[in-house]
């Protein structure tokens, strides 16, 4: 069984646009710009055996908000630089009710068969409190990278911290 480090996109790779204190995603390709020190932690990840697998909900594809184009070039221009192993999205909304949506863990669980990955050895990223509880459920060590967004967790993250950087950091040292 493989370890990876599960990734949310918006705040922890990329640039998330803050709006009265929540977060949303880039609106155009032009706009999708990695964060100080991603491109090395992932790579640093990658050279320690991890696999990287970003978990993503995109529901601005559902309401019509955003182009799934648009979101596919996204996700192309992170393959292309060797950020990770593999992308899952999520294009619905909340009352869609899929498994799929974090804070359900349904993105992680069909990543972990498709993979081999060992949940249990593996960790999520995230700024928000759907990532942490999506982590939670799928039994993994969670980090929470703290923003001061204007939401609450609705669980404990295993770890807070400032950036990806800091929890690649800490995940390789342990």
């Amino acid at each position: 069984m493989r370890r990876a480090v599960f990734l949310d996109r918006d705040g922890v790779i990329n640039r998330a646009v803050v709006r009265d204190g929540k977060p949303y995603p880039p609106a155009a390709l032009e706009e999708f710009e990695f964060l100080p020190g991603v491109e090395a932690t992932s790579r640093a990840l990658r050279d320690a055996g991890f696999l990287v697998v970003v978990v993503t909900n995109q529901p601005d594809v559902a309401t019509g908000v955003q182009k799934r184009e648009v979101v596919e070039a996204m996700h192309g221009k992170l393959r292309a630089a060797g950020i990770c192993d593999d992308v899952k999205v999520c294009y619905h909304v909340d009352a869609d009710n899929c498994d799929c949506r974090k804070p359900r863990p349904g993105m992680l669980i069909e990543a972990a068969g498709e993979w081999q990955i060992d949940l249990a050895r593996s960790f999520m990223v995230g700024d928000r409190w759907r990532d942490v509880n999506a982590g939670k459920a799928a039994g993994c060590h969670t980090f929470f990278i703290d923003y001061g967004y204007r939401e609450k967790l609705d669980e404990a993250p295993d770890a807070i911290v400032m950036s990806l950087e800091e929890a690649g950091r800490l995940i390789l040292e342990n």
